[in-house]
């Protein structure tokens, strides 16, 4: 049965998904907009740091005060409402709130609010993609040993990545490349809050209107955040990534499967099974046409004649020989696609992509010349950058998970380009940092 049948049907014996939102930003908002158009769910409460900036987003998404007037959580399950507030250990020690959203952005506090959701019997969708990437699989692990699914975020590109991963491997295709599109030139590394809007196309009007979070936007724009999503993909589909960063090359769609061949075969990857991202923008500054940069897309291999035939009888799309082929999503939705993950989770027990291995890491990288007593402000910030390397290199250098670099102070001169290890900064103790240690601890 559809995924939309079962909603149906548990709207129909009134026993809806019980959901508990933590965070509501842009994300978090795409995703209540949708909420009440979604049958057999009820968003239980909202957990935010702001309260009344919560309300005003649910009102920028259409939402009556009506709905969202419970006095409390027991109020909101009685009358089908919805209770705010800044509590967050409400929502997840509530017995009947089966899936905890958790949406903040934040990946320190994420751990904790994800490990909170498993030891109350809470499921967990995990948007903060941020927390994934430097712990996923220690958060996978968790929530196996509570008998809770924890799963990527559908609407997030990771999550359809990996979606388009499972395609091609259930209809027997070795993925030879998977990623996502992006607006990438080399200087974008050095970017900050205050040149972000210009470099990624939009006013600071626009900006506004929709109210973008410009430190948010930046981690996308210098690479932070699609690093940190291709850590995401490679650590849940067990794909390899490149030894010294994203190459970012740039190609339209129809050149997808010409430049995600090995660079054996006359393409870019240096070996087959890898992510990459692919530029929008020529190495000149040039806009593509017809790009992926809001898109995913896997690359596939026809390992026979046979199939290779295929592909040339059906008018599939592939490189000069024929033989690889790039099945894509031009766009993503964002937050207006979370409901997938929900569904999922909820009544097939499945996540959409969940951390399985350790292939990959995100390590913070000075964007310009650190001080000594400078504090790091994280990603998409003024101090560091994220760059995607191999999990056995980040654990040889020790390097510092981008994910980590938040507030602490930086201990040694770092120069810019440089990336940091534990011992170019001071160690400020938290439970996130006790799992990234016990992560360690297991995959020495």
């Amino acid at each position: 049965m559809s995924l939309h049948r079962k909603l149906l049907a548990r709207q129909a014996d009134g026993n809806p998904i019980r959901i508990g939102l933590i965070g509501a930003g842009k994300f978090g908002s795409m995703y209540l907009s949708q909420i009440p158009r979604t049958p057999g769910v009820h968003l239980v409460g909202i957990a935010d740091l702001s309260p009344e900036a919560a309300r005003k987003n649910l009102a920028r998404v259409g939402w009556s005060a009506e709905q969202v007037g419970a006095k409390d959580l027991d109020e909101a399950i009685a009358k089908g409402s919805t209770h705010i507030t800044d509590n967050w250990e409400l929502l997840v020690k509530h017995p009947k709130i089966d899936i905890i959203v958790e949406c903040t952005g934040h990946p320190i506090a994420a751990v904790d609010h994800i490990l909170g959701a498993f030891d109350h019997g809470k499921h967990v969708v995990n948007v903060t993609v941020e927390a994934d990437a430097f712990c996923g699989p220690l958060l996978a692990g968790r929530a196996q040993a509570a008998g809770r699914v924890y799963s990527l975020a559908f609407g997030d590109q990771p999550a359809l990545i990996c979606d388009l991963v499972d395609w091609a491997r259930t209809c027997g295709f070795p993925v030879v490349a998977a990623g996502r599109g992006h607006k990438w030139l080399p200087h974008f590394s050095q970017s900050t809050p205050d040149t972000v809007w210009d470099n990624w196309g939009l006013t600071p009007e626009q900006a506004a209107r929709g109210g973008l979070n410009p430190k948010m936007f930046n981690s996308f724009l210098d690479g932070s955040k699609p690093s940190i999503e291709s850590t995401a993909v490679a650590n849940a589909c067990n794909l390899d990534v490149p030894s010294d960063g994203l190459l970012y090359p740039p190609a339209s769609i129809a050149d997808i499967p010409y430049v995600t061949r090995p660079r054996s075969e006359g393409g870019q990857l240096e070996k087959k099974g890898m992510v990459e991202v692919i530029s929008s923008l020529e190495t000149d500054g040039r806009e593509i046409p017809y790009e992926i940069r809001m898109g995913v897309w896997v690359t596939v291999e026809a390992e026979t004649d046979y199939i290779k035939n295929c592909f040339e009888e059906y008018k599939a799309h592939t490189d000069p020989s024929g033989r690889y082929f790039t099945l894509y999503k031009r766009w993503h939705l964002i937050g207006l696609e979370v409901g997938m993950s929900v569904a999922s989770v909820a009544l097939r027990g499945e996540p959409t992509g969940t951390a399985e291995f350790w292939k990959a890491d995100v390590v913070a990288t000075a964007k310009r010349d650190l001080k000594v007593g400078e504090a790091l402000d994280g990603e998409g910030g003024y101090t560091v950058w994220g760059k995607l390397l191999p999990a056995a290199t980040s654990r040889a250098m020790k390097g510092l998970p981008l994910g980590l670099a938040h507030g602490i102070k930086v201990t040694r001169p770092v120069k810019a380009g440089q990336s940091l290890s534990w011992d170019d900064v001071e160690r400020v103790p938290s439970k996130a940092l006790d799992l990234r240690d016990e992560m360690l601890r297991m995959f020495a």
